[in-house]
């Protein structure tokens, strides 16, 4: 290879690659979330917010085979969290608004055998501030309402 094509090469890839975020309870930041699969949507009345949820390859191999109870280790779901807005055309509309953060569950059965087989790790703002809060304590212990469903709230959005 040409050694200006390296170097054009490098000076593409060494920049994204010093910007990741520190890692959160221990898990990074999925480099290529933006890119996953759209699982469903969900507002939320208590807090305000729009989310998206989106799966890796594993996630959604595991849907469209109806492998979801229990969730296949390798999975990871994300939520992407705006705080609602209103549409500047159409007031009735509710539009993502600030960015309030990212999140993601990753399924390890072993690893995260205390959490329900689940880590959970949170990035907070556009500057993706990461929190650790007890290596995701406080998450497990809302998601136990969904321990019925291998701890997970979302469903995927049915379509024809």
């Amino acid at each position: 290879m040409h050694p200006l094509i390296t170097l054009l090469l490098a000076a593409t890839f060494i920049p994204a690659m010093a910007a990741a975020p520190p890692s959160s309870n221990g898990i990074p930041l999925p480099g290529n979330y933006k890119f996953w699969r759209l699982i469903g949507v969900s507002h939320r009345d208590d807090n305000t917010s729009l989310r998206a949820i989106v799966g890796n390859t594993t996630a959604m191999t595991a849907i469209h085979q109806g492998r979801t109870d229990p969730w296949p280790d390798g999975t990871i779901l994300g939520k992407l969290v705006w705080k609602d807005s209103k549409h500047p055309l159409w007031d009735a509309a509710i539009v993502p608004g600030k960015l309030s953060h990212i999140e993601f569950m990753v399924k390890d059965s072993s690893k995260f055998a205390r959490t329900g087989g689940w880590g959970f790790a949170r990035w907070v703002g556009m500057e993706l501030k990461p929190l650790d809060n007890e290596g995701g304590k406080p998450c497990f212990e809302c998601h136990k309402a969904a321990s019925k469903n291998d701890y997970v709230f979302t469903r995927p959005a049915a379509l024809p």
